[in-house]
């Protein structure tokens, strides 16, 4: 199986590298490709940058060059009070937007021509004895940090649960390319809650190796 994995920054890069440490780089688009093996599976890892259209453009280059069977979001979210703490493991069940709008006959939070959410592949079977949270995550060009701007995205989706800057992006692309999707995010900060920034910088001193170890994990059940 070809599995293509999509983190945001070069610290989440850094912790997935090691999945094939027979990786070659291939550049495409501005965009670097590590494309190696993990067990009899072909892994492609990429760098997206964060937000919404550098998510988009390094997918859509991704999966018209490798043609992935799976694409695998993962790297750090907010919180967003649904009950997932800093360093819990959440595995989305749905991602969608927070900041689109697209008139009237449409949901907020929803894409002209798209479902009001987009839903993930990944089911219970694959986490049985680890310990994630599933739910809902909103996605947005906005690095989220008070509590205003939770309850604001709480109001078009109360039932999420984290909040980023990529994923429902990701999953738009591999809607459209009709490609299987599942988004991974460890939660590194609660907007809104002490402090946040606090939280964010000390995440990845605290424990990024031991929380991406689950990452890690979850994508080892998928790649028997």
């Amino acid at each position: 199986m070809k599995i293509a994995i999509i983190a945001a920054m070069d610290k989440e890069l850094a912790l997935l590298l090691p999945l094939v440490p027979d990786h070659t780089t291939i550049n495409v688009n501005g965009f670097e490709y590590y494309r190696g093996h993990f067990g009899a599976h072909e892994l492609v890892i990429t760098r997206c940058g964060i937000g919404k259209v550098n998510a988009a453009v390094s997918t859509l280059t991704l999966i018209d060059t490798f043609h992935p069977q799976l694409v695998i979001n993962t790297g750090v979210a907010g919180g967003a009070r649904g009950g997932a703490g800093v360093l819990d493991v959440v595995v989305a069940d749905r991602v969608a937007y927070h900041d689109v709008w697209c008139g009237e006959g449409t949901k907020p939070g929803q894409a002209a021509g798209c479902p009001e959410a987009f839903e993930c592949v990944l089911d219970d079977s694959v986490f049985e004895g680890l310990d994630v949270k599933r739910g809902l995550i909103a996605s947005g060009d906005r690095f989220i940090s008070t509590a205003a701007e939770v309850d604001a995205i709480k109001a078009v989706w109360p039932e999420a649960i984290a909040v980023d800057m990529e994923s429902a992006a990701i999953a738009h692309v591999c809607y459209v390319k009709c490609v299987p999707f599942a988004v991974v995010r460890v939660i590194s900060d609660t907007p809104g809650e002490a402090d946040n920034i606090s939280q964010y910088e000390n995440f990845w001193t605290d424990a990024p190796e031991r929380t991406f170890a689950v990452v890690k994990d979850i994508i080892d059940r998928l790649c028997p």
